[in-house]
């Protein structure tokens, strides 16, 4: 019985953001720079476009622990550049990636970004004091001086 070698699905930013518009909350677009996968106005993921970055690199963002693993246990798929390691994000090189492996980051970092935007409480607003304007005093119109004559 010959069996075909499992075949990696070939995944790129068009991919990505498929698969990013199919999470629930996400809003992707895409522009002339790339794309980019937001969760209520705040960045999940985008193309990577820093300089220092690998050409079809998608950038995600994750917890510190989990990009340390991710970058340890397969240094083939993730890394990282100077300019990136101050940030919660990791590079992922698509070409490298599976599609199911994608699905499943992408939801990690929905994850992690929906726990980081804070909730909005309804502040009570309360009325402030009327300030007064001072009224400019006018005068009369018999001592204002005529600009016509």
């Amino acid at each position: 019985m010959n069996r075909k070698p499992a075949h990696k699905t070939k995944v790129d930013s068009d991919t990505a953001l498929k698969l990013g518009a199919s999470l629930p909350g996400i809003k992707a677009s895409s522009d002339a720079r790339g794309i980019a996968l937001k969760l209520k106005g705040k960045l999940v993921a985008c193309t990577a476009i820093n300089p220092s970055a690998e050409p079809n690199t998608l950038m995600v963002c994750i917890d510190f622990p989990a990009r340390d693993a991710l970058l340890e246990t397969q240094p083939d798929i993730y890394y990282m550049t100077a300019h990136y390691r101050g940030y919660a994000t990791v590079l992922v090189r698509l070409a490298e990636i599976d599609r199911s492996e994608l699905r499943s980051l992408l939801e990690q970092a929905v994850q992690f970004v929906g726990a980081q935007q804070r909730p909005k409480t309804a502040k009570k607003r309360t009325k402030k004091p009327a300030r007064k304007i001072a009224k400019k005093a006018r005068k009369p119109a018999a001592q204002r001086k005529s600009r016509r004559s």
